[in-house]
């Protein structure tokens, strides 16, 4: 008995081996907001410490870069809100260029980390309730996933988690999200980084930094322009796809 108890563990300890990455996660936004680090995801937090961060960085520059990928890396795994200010802060404290490079390694790093514990957790459980009409979405999502998702990253329409988790639940193969994720996150890791590289101007003058400033039309219009762009080849296959099986290009089958 007790070995046919072996061979079969209990439905607790099965759920719970699939579900332990995800309860890491939570586990780790838990502890986040208990020990209060959510008050320094803020402008002003980053304007009371701004001198002694600058002093830091400068006397530990390796340390202080190895530091802010990881914590950037620990706020995507985790899903803390204020994101955006680490990014302003590693403009500030990198400059744009440099910043950018750092702020697209830690939130690719830590994108596939939460891809991969949703996919471990969830995936089987969501296939297994995914009805006909879920499938072909499925399919669909995934014979585009890298321009979708390219999409996704370019413009804000859903929140960064929300991004992270979905595809992992649909099968989108790790290469095609890590590379979306990757390049779709550059344009506006280089809108908020320069907001950052700025903030000596903006502290001198005793204002705050707008966080809304890549919904401002001379900035989002070029990256809907690289978003309509990544969308051009889907576009393309389905024109394609319909003209092969002798479908009019603006009808569905």
């Amino acid at each position: 008995m007790s070995q046919s108890g072996a061979r079969h563990p209990s439905p607790v300890i099965r759920t719970l081996r699939r579900l332990w990455p995800l309860l890491v996660v939570a586990a780790g936004l838990a502890l986040a907001y208990a020990a209060g680090l959510d008050r320094y995801l803020g402008f002003q937090a980053l304007a009371d410490n701004r001198e002694a961060l600058l002093a830091w960085k400068a006397a530990h520059e390796v340390r202080a870069v190895g530091a802010f990928i990881l914590i950037y890396y620990l706020a995507v795994l985790f899903s803390l809100p204020g994101a955006v200010w680490i990014t302003i802060a590693g403009g500030f404290l990198f400059g744009t260029l440099a910043a950018t490079v750092y702020v697209v390694i830690g939130a690719t790093l830590g994108a596939i980390g939460i891809f991969l514990a949703a996919r471990h957790a969830l995936r089987d459980f969501f296939a297994a309730r995914a009805g006909p009409a879920m499938r072909r979405m499925e399919a669909g999502f995934r014979n585009n996933a890298f321009s979708y998702l390219l999409v996704l990253r370019l413009v804000p329409l859903f929140p960064f988690w929300l991004v992270n988790l979905v595809p992992a639940l649909i099968g989108v193969p790790l290469r095609t999200y890590a590379f979306a994720t990757f390049f779709g996150i550059i344009p506006g890791a280089v809108v908020y980084t320069s907001v950052g590289d700025g903030l000596g101007a903006v502290f001198e003058a005793g204002r705050a930094p707008d966080p809304g400033l890549i919904f401002e039309p001379r900035v989002l219009l070029p990256i809907l322009g690289l978003a309509l762009l990544a969308l051009i080849p889907v576009i393309y296959r389905k024109t394609i796809a319909k003209r092969s099986r002798g479908l009019p290009t603006g009808e569905d089958p």
